[in-house]
């Protein structure tokens, strides 16, 4: 794990990939919960049985979104910035839903380090961003992420 003082201390590491998180298992529970909070209950999320006889595979798919969501929490394995402040979601660029992630399947976070520069309010940072699809050559997910680290307060 990439630790630095402040967000600004980044900006080192440009053109760097920052290194992955941890696999971890995409299980039906946490996709039919995502379900239920979204609403997006579309059956080939969320009906098992008919997606054992439809879906090519035999089972059912996590949500992008509900990957997307998970990489504000697995970039924390990825690195850490020890004084900031809040850390705002400036938004994506240029996502691409790539392969579809079955249930039971590993995915994993991957960051590289676009840039990182000054901004009015603290650091602006952005990263590539892949999800990994573990026994895959091509990517769940692959994104330009780009968040905004307030300066930490004096």
């Amino acid at each position: 794990m990439l630790t630095v003082e402040h967000a600004r201390d980044l900006a080192n590491h440009a053109g760097e990939r920052l290194g992955h998180s941890e696999w971890e298992e995409v299980t039906q529970d946490a996709i039919s919960e995502f379900a239920r909070l979204t609403g997006d209950d579309h059956w080939i999320h969320v009906d098992v049985e008919r997606a054992a006889r439809e879906m090519p595979g035999g089972r059912t798919i996590a949500h992008g979104l509900y990957l997307v969501g998970l990489m504000p929490r697995l970039q924390r394995e990825i690195y850490r910035i020890e004084r900031r402040g809040r850390g705002l979601n400036y938004g994506y660029d240029r996502m691409r839903f790539v392969m579809p992630v079955p249930v039971g399947s590993r995915i994993r976070l991957a960051l590289t380090l676009v840039e990182a520069e000054a901004h009015p309010k603290g650091t602006r940072i952005v990263n590539d961003a892949v999800i990994e699809l573990e026994g895959s050559e091509r990517p769940a997910i692959v994104a330009r992420h780009i968040l905004l680290i307030e300066d930490a307060a004096a």
